[in-house]
């Protein structure tokens, strides 16, 4: 039996602690580890490789979407199962374009829980009666949003995209530096450059920005 290898993403350890000692005791799902944020996650999944991936929507640092967009982009192979307090249409929305292959809430039950993991590992979207009703309405009643393109309006040139896909796949930048041949400081001006296109004051703005925008393919 191919155990369903969960990697649990929550900023709150209660809540982690919370959903492992839950599961733990189920005989065809192994925790393999647990993070706190997101980039904590992208991490983890290189070095872990888990199957699933349950994850929070509220996290400091980057969103559990874009998260799951990030994880749906890179790690391809791996499951975002949401695992939210939001019954909110926009949230829901916005979690089935990320890629992820469920949504469930934190209130739900350690059966339907159960249910949604067994059934995202065999490869099925999972969505209770209660979401499945938000998102058929939401569909329904609102045109399909389109993919944001890629926006001219900020000059962003070619050597600066790489510099930048590269920081969006969470490389500091010694490590863009070495990659590109290229010297610290070079890559920390191309870097500041970008920021000053986009008008963010951090990395982690940039990256929500490159994510959020497809800045980068």
């Amino acid at each position: 039996m191919n155990k369903i290898r969960l990697l649990i993403v929550d900023d709150h350890q209660v809540v982690r602690k919370g959903v492992s000692t839950l599961l733990e005791a189920e005989e065809d799902i192994e925790i393999v580890g647990e993070a706190s944020d997101g980039f904590e996650a992208i991490e983890m999944i290189k070095l872990l490789n888990p199957s699933i991936v349950l994850l929070d929507i509220s996290m400091p640092k980057m969103s559990g979407i874009e998260t799951a967009e990030l994880i749906q982009k890179h790690h391809k192979s791996v499951k975002c199962l949401i695992f939210s307090m939001h019954n909110n249409e926009d949230y829901i929305i916005k979690s089935v374009e990320s890629g992820a292959f469920g949504y469930i809430l934190k209130d739900t039950s350690k059966a339907e829980m159960l249910s949604a993991l067994r059934s995202v590992a065999s490869g099925h979207k999972y969505f209770n009666p209660q979401i499945s009703s938000v998102l058929t309405d939401a569909l329904l009643n609102k045109p399909k949003k389109l993919n944001t393109q890629i926006k001219e309006e900020y000059k962003i040139s070619k050597k600066e995209k790489v510099v930048l896909k590269h920081l969006v796949n969470g490389l500091n930048s010694r490590e863009i530096a070495e990659k590109l041949a290229l010297s610290v400081r070079t890559v920390d001006n191309h870097r500041a450059h970008i920021m000053r296109k986009t008008g963010v004051k951090n990395a982690i703005e940039l990256v929500k920005l490159a994510l959020k925008e497809r800045l980068v393919e």
